[in-house]
């Protein structure tokens, strides 16, 4: 099994950092929220710890840029079991879709059609999860 891993800063209010990790077809199987202050990599791993059944059969992770570094990866590999594979933007300064982060890219754009989490609301880190969580159940609910 393969995800996605990906994060994406709130569009209104600069506080939160939404992280999320998603199959090839663009389901969940890990979400977590954190503060604007905390690192990436950090964040990925603390996410990756709490949903470690979850992840269980994953064997390969595509991250972009902002989780490089080989203490994430041995993190990773020692939590889970899985390698991580990352795909960098090209040095051009052209358009190019890269390969299979448009995925993780659409799941973030079905969130963010509900219009409580486009225009963030909450103040409290729980509250804002549980919305995504909500989001991600109304999306799966319209699928059947």
């Amino acid at each position: 099994m393969q995800i996605l891993l990906r994060k994406r800063a709130m569009m209104q209010v600069k506080r939160f950092q939404r992280h999320i990790a998603v199959d090839t077809q663009g389901l969940p199987h890990a979400i977590h929220i954190t503060t604007a202050e905390i690192t990436d990599r950090s964040s990925a791993v603390r996410m990756v710890e709490n949903a470690k059944e979850n992840l269980s059969e994953v064997k390969n992770i595509l991250v972009d840029a902002g989780y490089t570094g080989e203490n994430f990866a041995t993190q990773i590999k020692t939590t889970i079991g899985a390698t991580i594979e990352v795909i960098k933007r090209s040095e051009l300064h052209t358009f190019v879709v890269l390969p299979k982060r448009w995925v993780v890219e659409r799941s973030f754009a079905w969130l963010e059609k509900c219009r409580r989490l486009w225009k963030n609301c909450e103040r409290k880190l729980n509250t804002s999860l549980q919305m995504v969580v909500l989001s991600f159940i109304s999306l799966l609910l319209r699928r059947f």
